[in-house]
């Protein structure tokens, strides 16, 4: 299982395309517990997907040291 907690998708389907099409992946929000990115094909834009990454170190600032 921790095998695909790092996976990306390269292609998605794209219902306005009809066809699988290259995606582009997008920070959407920064959680405190991770990551939420969405997935837009890179031909018409139409949101296509999410993918939420947990305890994602990119991104994280601590201000409460120093």
């Amino acid at each position: 299982m921790h095998s695909f907690e790092t996976l990306r998708a390269a292609e998605l389907y794209c219902p306005e395309c009809r066809t699988l099409r290259p995606v582009q992946e997008r920070l959407l929000l920064i959680l405190p517990d991770g990551e939420i990115s969405i997935y837009r094909c890179s031909v018409c834009g139409k949101e296509l997907g999410t993918r939420q990454q947990k305890n994602a170190k990119r991104g994280v600032v601590d201000l409460t040291s120093g």
